[in-house]
């Protein structure tokens, strides 16, 4: 008997997969090196084997002396997430030597200013005028980069919880079914019309499978309540962080702005300072940024491909094991086994008992049935469980029985027919019972046969390809275009605060030297 408690484990491990990457990650517009999307395929004992996203994550790998990875996407290698990381070095670097080689430079200027006071100073119009007109467009760039990443964010946000409530919405639909179907499967044992019941080994075999699936059911559940609140919290918190980046580094921008046009050299270089530390951290997260677009641009393309390569060993093999065909086959057989038996359980009534003309004799069963014979119930199955393709003329389904047979209830006095029929309303419910779980059953049969196969997956996987790993791929765009731009132009608006401050202060100095010239002169 196939285990659901492992197939409860497989799907949740994907539903957290998805989670975790959908909440964090983006995908890149043009950073993974090696555009094209090629699905490369090798020939390992005999099995075929897709290396996923073998083109999009090839990139050097810093744990192979720089070599190229060429595993494809494998979140279980390090090497993988060494190659992705990767990708990060030049914001990470920027922020390094940003973070030093500024650090120097207010070191010298402070040293500079502190020792050298007495010394002339020189002045340029031109280089007071420019270094104004940098610093109004540095600014203003900042407010741009500032706007774009608050827009950014917030439809990245959006777009994110989107995905996720699919994914969690995914995963309540598995319960549900899952539920439904252990009901049908609870209801099918106690199935009975007249005196005649399941046989014990059918029976048996119901209450084996139904503790699996309750167990399954039970599982995911509890473990989608158990996260649920706690992801979109972090959630929350990501677009919180993206937010007061924007707001601190917008604030940062307008104040040092207006600062330094005002001449307060002092709160000037406490501004600096302040946004010197700033502007390294906002690198910092701009690389860190970097790779989660790159991880997840990784993600939307090997889930793709994973989807359109059904019968290919992949790096998803470890977190997904999908079982093979003969292993769905067996766990979709024991549903049919119950509808087969249950319907013929029903049809042996009917054929035996109310379609049966005979008058009462000692020990027989009679109750005075009469009327047109009651149709037998269509079996969707032949004795051997294959599908049959097309009912006797005469049979009911699953859809219209109970209506059907509602025309041939009669009515009862003394537990037999007074009237025209050959249904006891007992009997009638009854029967409507046995419809009723049998239809439930085959009903479902198919939703197991897609939840073990993997199908019910790939399903889920094409649709966020589809429907929400662009809009993830477009927002998350404009996020890391708005913290490069936004620290970019901080980052260059610092250094026209020290320019502007020192042109202004040198301007100040020559227009009192010239005062005192002056005035030195009409003396």
């Amino acid at each position: 008997m196939l285990s659901f408690n492992t197939k409860a484990s497989s799907f949740l491990a994907l539903a957290a997969l998805i989670l975790f990457f959908l909440t964090f990650f983006s995908s890149p517009a043009d950073a993974a090196i090696g555009g094209g999307v090629v699905a490369r395929r090798s020939v390992l004992e005999n099995e075929t084997v897709l290396v996923l996203a073998k083109e999009r994550t090839r990139r050097k790998d810093p744990l192979d002396d720089r070599r190229y990875y060429t595993g494809g996407w494998n979140i279980t290698n390090k090497h993988y997430f060494a190659s992705v990381l990767y990708t990060g070095t030049p914001l990470f670097l920027v922020a390094a030597f940003w973070f030093v080689l500024f650090g120097v430079f207010l070191l010298l200027a402070c040293m500079y200013v502190c020792c050298c006071r007495r010394r002339s100073y020189g002045y340029s119009r031109a280089a007071y005028a420019l270094s104004l007109i940098l610093l109004t467009l540095f600014t203003i760039a900042a407010i741009i980069g500032a706007i774009v990443l608050y827009t950014g964010q917030a439809k990245f946000h959006n777009s994110t919880k989107d995905t996720l409530e699919y994914v969690l919405g995914q995963a309540d639909s598995t319960v549900g079914n899952l539920k439904s179907f252990s009901n049908y499967l609870t209801n099918a044992k106690t199935v009975g019309v007249g005196q005649v019941f399941l046989p014990k080994d059918v029976q048996s075999n119901i209450d084996n499978v139904n503790a699996l699936v309750t167990s399954a059911a039970d599982t995911l559940e509890s473990a989608t309540k158990n996260n649920k609140d706690d992801i979109f919290n972090y959630l929350d918190t990501v677009g919180l962080i993206l937010i007061i980046v924007a707001a601190v580094m917008l604030t940062l921008a307008f104040l040092g702005f207006l600062l330094s046009v005002s001449g307060l050299q002092f709160l000037v270089y406490i501004l600096v300072i302040i946004g010197w530390i700033l502007v390294a951290l906002t690198f910092i997260l701009c690389g860190v940024f970097l790779v989660l677009h790159n991880v997840m641009g990784d993600t939307c393309v090997a889930m793709n491909e994973w989807v359109v390569n059904p019968t290919a060993h992949t790096a998803l093999d470890k977190i997904i094991p999908c079982v093979d065909t003969a292993t769905a086959e067996e766990a979709r057989s024991q549903s049919k086994e119950v509808t087969f038996q249950v319907v013929h359980l029903v049809n042996g009534f009917i054929a035996n008992v109310s379609n049966v003309n005979l008058p009462p004799i000692a020990g027989r069963l009679s109750y005075n049935q009469s009327g047109p014979l009651v149709p037998l119930l269509c079996n969707p199955y032949n004795p051997d469980k294959t599908d049959r393709k097309a009912c006797i003329p005469g049979e009911v389904g699953f859809t219209n029985a109970t209506q059907v047979w509602k025309n041939f209830e009669c009515q009862v006095a003394n537990n037999k027919c007074t009237t025209v029929g050959r249904l006891m309303p007992s009997m009638y419910d009854q029967m409507s019972g046995a419809v009723n779980v049998s239809y439930g059953l085959y009903h479902y049969g198919p939703f197991l046969t897609d939840l073990v196969d993997c199908t019910f997956v790939r399903d889920t996987f094409a649709t966020i390809h589809k429907d929400h790993c662009p809009d993830l791929r477009l927002y998350s765009k404009l996020v890391y275009i708005g913290l490069v731009k936004v620290s970019a132009a901080v980052m260059l608006s610092l250094v026209f605060w020290m320019v502007y401050a020192r042109e202004r202060r040198h301007r100040k100095y020559m227009r009192l030297a010239d005062a005192a010239a002056s005035a030195q002169a009409t003396k």
